[in-house]
Protein backbone atom coordinates (compact mmCIF):
# COMPACT_ATOMS: atom_id res chain seq x y z
CA UNK A 1 0.00 0.00 0.00
CA UNK A 2 1.58 3.26 -1.15
CA UNK A 3 1.35 6.34 1.68
CA UNK A 4 2.55 9.42 2.25
CA UNK A 5 4.57 8.65 5.42
CA UNK A 6 7.73 9.31 3.87
CA UNK A 7 6.94 12.62 2.27
CA UNK A 8 5.58 14.12 5.61
CA UNK A 9 8.38 12.83 7.40
CA UNK A 10 10.60 14.38 5.56
CA UNK A 11 8.66 17.53 5.38
CA UNK A 12 8.16 17.84 8.79
CA UNK A 13 12.23 17.49 9.28
CA UNK A 14 11.56 13.99 10.98
CA UNK A 15 13.72 11.34 11.19
CA UNK A 16 12.47 8.06 11.41
CA UNK A 17 13.55 7.07 15.09
CA UNK A 18 12.01 10.80 15.95
CA UNK A 19 8.56 9.45 14.43
CA UNK A 20 8.91 5.95 15.78
CA UNK A 21 9.03 7.78 18.95
CA UNK A 22 6.27 9.87 19.27
CA UNK A 23 3.61 6.54 17.69
CA UNK A 24 5.19 3.95 20.25
CA UNK A 25 6.98 1.79 17.54
CA UNK A 26 9.91 1.03 16.66
CA UNK A 27 12.25 2.53 13.93
CA UNK A 28 11.72 -0.96 12.37
CA UNK A 29 8.14 -0.15 12.21
CA UNK A 30 9.02 3.12 10.22
CA UNK A 31 10.76 1.68 7.88
CA UNK A 32 8.43 -1.07 7.23
CA UNK A 33 5.37 1.44 7.16
CA UNK A 34 7.05 3.46 4.29
CA UNK A 35 8.22 0.49 2.37
CA UNK A 36 4.90 -0.52 2.07
CA UNK A 37 4.65 -3.61 4.02
CA UNK A 38 2.51 -2.47 6.82
CA UNK A 39 -0.60 -0.09 7.05
CA UNK A 40 0.00 3.70 8.79
CA UNK A 41 -1.92 3.73 12.38
CA UNK A 42 -4.43 6.65 13.42
CA UNK A 43 -2.07 7.60 15.64
CA UNK A 44 0.82 8.70 12.84
CA UNK A 45 -2.18 10.58 11.14
CA UNK A 46 -2.79 12.98 14.14
CA UNK A 47 1.02 13.32 14.39
CA UNK A 48 0.77 14.95 10.89
CA UNK A 49 -2.64 16.55 11.17
CA UNK A 50 -3.90 14.73 8.71
CA UNK A 51 -7.13 12.14 7.84
CA UNK A 52 -6.12 8.33 7.65
CA UNK A 53 -7.45 8.32 4.49
CA UNK A 54 -4.63 11.32 2.94
CA UNK A 55 -1.72 9.72 4.88
CA UNK A 56 -2.57 5.99 3.26
CA UNK A 57 -3.00 7.81 -0.49
CA UNK A 58 -6.46 5.89 -0.06
CA UNK A 59 -8.16 7.41 -3.36
CA UNK A 60 -5.07 6.37 -5.02
CA UNK A 61 -4.78 2.74 -3.66
CA UNK A 62 -8.21 2.60 -4.81
CA UNK A 63 -7.47 3.87 -8.19
CA UNK A 64 -4.37 1.46 -8.55
CA UNK A 65 -7.00 -1.43 -7.54
CA UNK A 66 -9.90 -0.36 -10.12
CA UNK A 67 -12.22 0.51 -7.25
CA UNK A 68 -12.91 3.68 -8.44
Amino acid sequence: MKTKVKELRAEHGMTQQQLADMVGVSSRTIISIEKGQYNPSYRMAKVFGVSVEELCCLEENLEMEGGL
